[in-house]
C-alpha cells in the first residue's frame, strides 16, 4: 500500500514538474510575441475561407493567435444565415461580438473591401466603429480618395490600401503613394508576397512606404515576379523574412502581421502555426 502511495505521489510530482514547464515555456512564448509591445500576430481569416467565422475561429484559437482580420461574406455559422459584412443584422452582429469575446479574439481590421459608393462607404466604417477596428484594408476607387480620407479622419480607424498582383491599380507603391498625397488618413496595408508576386524588391517597398504602413499581410511564395505564383508555408518559399522585419522594426513599425495562407485550404492549420513560429523567431533576433 505504501509502495502505492509513493508512486501515486511521484506521478503527481511528475505532473506538477510537467505542469510548470509547460506554463514557463507558455510565458516564454507569451513575451517573446509581448517583446514587440507594438506589434501583433494575427490571421486574416481568408485563411479560413472555406469554414464559418465560427470554425475560424476556433482555429484561430488553437493557433495560439487572438488577433484577426475579418472578410466580408464569410458566414458566421450556426443558426444563423447572415454573413459578415455591412448588411449583417444586428442580431448577427451580437452574435460575432459574443463569439469573439469567447474566444478572447480581437479583430483588428477587415478586408480588403472597394466599395464602389459613398452609402456603402459610410456602412463601412459604421461597421467598423462597432466593432472598434483600428484599420480597414482596401483598394478604394480613385474618384473616392477625399471622401474615403475624410470618413477615416471623422471615424478615426485609418485606410489601409491593399497590393494585389499585375494589373491591379495599387500592385506597385508608387500608386500607393499617389493615394496618400494629401489624405493623411490614408495608408498601406503591406502585402509581401503580393510585391514578390509583383517582381518587387519587399525591402525597398517598405522603405517607400516609411511611416505609412498600418498593417502587414504575411505570406510566401513559390516564384518571384510570376502573378499567379502559388503559396506555401512561409518561410518555405523564396521570401527572406529576416530583412523585411529588421526594415519594420527600424520604421518603428506598430500594427498587424496577419497571416494569409492561401493554400492548403482545407488542413491549414499545421501551416499557420509554423507561421506563428517563425514570427516569433524572427521576433527574438530583433531582440
Amino acid at each position: 500500500m505504501k509502495k502505492q502511495f509513493y508512486a501515486v505521489l511521484g506521478v503527481l510530482a511528475f505532473v506538477l514538474v510537467c505542469a510548470a514547464w509547460i506554463n514557463k515555456e507558455k510565458a516564454t512564448m507569451r513575451k517573446v510575441v509581448a517583446g514587440k509591445d507594438d506589434w501583433k500576430i494575427g490571421i486574416q481569416l481568408w485563411t479560413f475561407r472555406m469554414f464559418t467565422i465560427s470554425q475560424a475561429l476556433d482555429k484561430a484559437d488553437s493557433c495560439g493567435v487572438h488577433y484577426v482580420e475579418a472578410f466580408w461574406g464569410q458566414a458566421l455559422g450556426g443558426d444563423t444565415k447572415d454573413t459578415f459584412g455591412i448588411r449583417m443584422s444586428q442580431d448577427g452582429r451580437n452574435k460575432l461580438k459574443e463569439l469573439l469575446k469567447s474566444h478572447h479574439i480581437q479583430m483588428v481590421a477587415m478586408g480588403v473591401i472597394s466599395p464602389g459608393t459613398k452609402e456603402d462607404w459610410v456602412a463601412a466604417f459604421k461597421l467598423a466603429k462597432e466593432f472598434n477596428l483600428r484599420y480597414i484594408t482596401a483598394e478604394p476607387k480613385k474618384n473616392l480618395w477625399d471622401f474615403v480620407d475624410s470618413l477615416a479622419g471623422v471615424n478615426a480607424i485609418k485606410i489601409a490600401i491593399h497590393d494585389h498582383p499585375k494589373p491591379n491599380a495599387y500592385s506597385h507603391p508608387d500608386s500607393v503613394l499617389a493615394a496618400m498625397k494629401g489624405h493623411p488618413n490614408i495608408g498601406a496595408c503591406a502585402d509581401i508576397g503580393h510585391w514578390a508576386r509583383n517582381g518587387l524588391n519587399i525591402v525597398d517597398c517598405l522603405k517607400k512606404l516609411e511611416g505609412h504602413i498600418y498593417g502587414v499581410h504575411l505570406k510566401d511564395i513559390t516564384e518571384f515576379d510570376k502573378p499567379r505564383a502559388a503559396d506555401t508555408v512561409v518561410g518555405k518559399g523564396i521570401i527572406q523574412f529576416t530583412p523585411v522585419f529588421e526594415e519594420l522594426n527600424r520604421q518603428h513599425f506598430k500594427g498587424m502581421f496577419s497571416i494569409e495562407h492561401e493554400s492548403n485550404w482545407y488542413h491549414s492549420v499545421p501551416d499557420v502555426i509554423e507561421t506563428v513560429k517563425l514570427y516569433n523567431e524572427e521576433v527574438r533576433k530583433l531582440k
